[in-house]
């Protein structure tokens, strides 16, 4: 039993900061890599986001943080139940259900839409790129806002959890 609240605040802290890091880059898409595409020609949209995709889809670190947080905010609600700190486990289960959300809409949203974009041919086979666009950029662009939302709220959530857990092992030292 030692080992729980050993394990219990790193485990949090890294969810949390986990969490904020996806948040981040979702945050990016919204405010900076979407209005910066908008600004460009047909083409030159679905070419970028081909390559932006390729990239994120073969990073073992993306991936890695991507599954991480969704497995750390879960060990970390378990564990903070298991020490008896109902408050602080109520907090990182909204965390670990928002995240959850975040998950659900990139892959029932984003991910198939992007497979749709790399599918449709390549560049030198003179796809439609209006047509792609069309059927892309708005639909991911609503699912990326929703996972941003989705994660900032869990980040919220987490920090709550935080304050909470440090509370009680102050109150216990």
């Amino acid at each position: 039993m030692e080992t729980l609240p050993a394990a219990a605040g790193p485990v949090l802290t890294a969810a949390t900061i986990g969490t904020g890091l996806m948040a981040g880059l979702y945050l990016t898409f919204d405010v900076g890599v979407m209005p910066a595409l908008a600004r460009r020609d047909d083409q030159s949209y679905v070419t970028v986001m081909r390559k932006i995709n390729g990239v994120l889809d073969n990073s073992a670190l993306f991936g890695l943080l991507f599954v991480g947080v969704f497995l750390a905010t879960g060990v970390a609600a378990a564990l903070q139940r298991r020490l008896g700190r109902p408050d602080a486990a109520r907090w990182t289960r909204t965390a670990f259900v928002l995240y959850g959300v975040s998950v659900a809409v990139t892959m029932c949203v984003n991910i198939p839409l992007n497979r749709m974009l790399a599918r449709a041919g390549a560049p030198a086979a003179s796809p439609d790129f209006g047509a792609l666009r069309g059927r892309f950029e708005r639909p991911w662009t609503s699912a990326n806002i929703a996972r941003t939302v989705a994660c900032t709220a869990a980040l919220a959530a987490l920090g709550r959890a935080l304050v909470l857990h440090n509370r009680a092992a102050t109150a216990r030292s």
